[in-house]
């Protein structure tokens, strides 16, 4: 049997020849999902109390942010296997890859936190928005938070 190399990503090891320990496997998502969530709840919370200097001189630096927010950034945690892939890729592409997985988790849980009435965003006032729940002029931030989520979950 041919035993291809192993490749590390976040402690545990993805083998090519064969199942991965899902038990493992399942301990550190939780954990990347919970340091994921966190990060992005504080990230959320200096870019909207940038924003809130900008916009309405807000010296006290207010920000605010919404509980929902937890899990979908925790959803960075998924990004893991596609940080394993892109690994030797150069940074424009691997950045570019997660914005499109970010917006594409934006979208779905917009739509979905929406339809229930509890989107904690809307975009709609935006120019370049899309149903409210995007907004392309964020491409920008989207790339380097991903890739900012790419060294939290590369971290050893």
């Amino acid at each position: 049997m041919d035993i291809l190399p192993i490749l590390k990503c976040n402690h545990f090891k993805y083998r090519n020849y064969g199942s991965v320990d899902t038990t493992v496997m399942k301990k550190y998502f939780l954990k990347n999902f919970l340091i994921c969530g966190l990060c992005g709840w504080c990230m959320e919370c200096l870019w909207t109390g940038l924003d809130s200097l900008r916009k309405h001189t807000d010296k006290t630096l207010t920000c605010h942010t919404s509980v929902w927010m937890f899990p979908i950034y925790g959803m960075a945690a998924c990004l893991t296997p596609i940080c394993i892939k892109l690994k030797d890729r150069n940074a424009l592409l691997r950045g570019g890859v997660y914005a499109f997985f970010i917006y594409l988790a934006e979208y779905t849980t917009g739509v979905l936190l929406k339809k229930y009435g509890a989107c904690p965003w809307d975009y709609s006032k935006a120019k370049l928005n899309y149903k409210g729940v995007v907004r392309l002029d964020y491409a920008p931030a989207w790339f380097l938070a991903g890739l900012f989520f790419e060294k939290v979950l590369k971290r050893n």
